[in-house]
């Protein structure tokens, strides 16, 4: 059945028909103007006189376009903020992406720079690679230093019995500490009777190492849960000690 409708805004009458109007309860949009209304409310008696256009039904979900005129997909609407920027947002992400793993790995180097001692013990395995990155950067991969973990086992002092005004230091040094340290200096205190201090020595670990063994231990460590025996010859001709004190310790 064809009824007419006159837009309200502009005024122009249109025919439409019923079930135009039922398929979307009575609303219809203007092809002329683009105004939405209610076009069972604005039906008008049929009359031949009026000056009739296109049926409004054909704008109905599309304000921007022209009655008749096919519009593009997407064409008038405005979309989110979030997806209009997409391109953008998406770049930013990226952007943050690379950020965040510059940032990881600039602090994985400085852990690695930090603790590469720790770790060439731990994994000997990546003393090596740690040594040859050291060279680059001009660093060194030093052995561990943990003077709570090295302890001297046993210490004995006495004289020489085949030369006049020399004594024998003997001591063990132990590491216990499951990974190799850097085997530590010694300070050999000799007292008088009141326990006076009247000479004292620093010792290096190649002061008092076997020189068959110097080398290895010095580049290697002491390794974990091992020891090392020590003899040390000492002149006192010319003080007159009598007793000792002997710790160790790691130079600054």
């Amino acid at each position: 059945m064809s009824l007419v409708t006159r837009c309200p805004v502009c005024g122009t009458a249109f025919r439409v028909q019923s079930s135009q109007l039922a398929a979307h309860s009575g609303t219809v949009r203007c092809g002329k103007c683009g105004g939405v209304f209610n076009g069972v409310a604005a039906l008008v008696e049929d009359d031949e006189r009026l000056s009739l256009e296109p049926s409004p039904q054909l704008g109905l979900f599309d304000p921007s376009r022209d009655a008749g005129t096919p519009t593009p997909k997407g064409a008038g609407q405005t979309l989110p903020d979030f997806l209009a920027d997409d391109s953008a947002s998406r770049r930013g992400r990226w952007l943050w992406g690379i950020a965040a793993v510059v940032a990881l790995l600039a602090a994985a180097g400085q852990v690695t720079y930090r603790f590469r001692a720790e770790l060439g013990a731990a994994w000997p395995a990546a003393r090596e690679p740690l040594r040859d990155a050291c060279r680059a950067l001009g660093c060194e991969v030093s052995l561990p230093r943990r003077p709570e973990l090295m302890s001297i086992d046993s210490s004995e002092l006495q004289a020489d019995a085949r030369r006049d005004g020399l004594i024998v230091l003997n001591a063990v040094i132990r590491n216990r500490a499951r990974f190799p340290q850097e085997l530590p200096a010694l300070e050999l205190t000799l007292t008088d009777e009141a326990d006076r201090p009247v000479l004292r020595r620093v010792l290096s670990p190649r002061d008092y190492l076997e020189r068959n063994r110097a080398d290895a231990l010095t580049r290697d460590g002491l390794a974990g849960g091992m020891e090392a025996s020590l003899r040390v010859l000492l002149d006192t001709s010319r003080t007159r000690a009598t007793g000792y004190r002997l710790y160790l310790f790691y130079p600054s």
